[in-house]
């Protein structure tokens, strides 16, 4: 134990360790912690991924970002499908999402005519995740 301490070596449970073997275990612990939350998003189905690119290209820039420094912020879009209702008042449902992104609301413009009807349903099936 003398020679221990002499080498800047702390006991642990009957192990020695140095300074750089208690960094490389804090270290892998660290990484372990990272991946265990990496594991807990689940992956995106390829219809939810086509969605999520619609989202990132077509909805987020107001949605999200407002780099169009809109006065009145439009609302998020996480979790939509979480409550009963749209921010709105009318019903969360597919149909009803569908029809305002066609249709437009307030001073969200009409989307009719760009969108194919996959990627509509691929947009819905993002939006279903909560958009992780």
């Amino acid at each position: 134990m003398g020679n221990l301490r002499k080498r800047g070596k702390q006991p642990v449970k009957g192990i020695a360790l140095s300074r750089g073997g208690r960094a490389l275990g804090l270290l892998v612990l660290a990484a372990a912690l990272g991946l265990s939350s990496c594991r807990s998003k689940p992956a995106l189905t390829p219809q939810q991924a086509e969605g999520k690119h619609l989202y990132d290209v077509r909805c987020a820039h107001c949605h999200e970002e407002n780099d169009l420094a809109l006065k009145r912020v439009p609302p998020d879009l996480r979790g939509v499908f979480d409550h009963k209702t749209l921010p709105s008042g009318a019903p969360a449902t597919d149909a009803e999402v569908q029809r305002v992104i066609l249709a437009g609301k307030g001073m969200m413009p009409s989307f009719a005519g760009r969108f194919a009807q996959s990627q509509m349903d691929a947009l819905l099936a993002y939006l279903h995740t909560g958009l992780p």
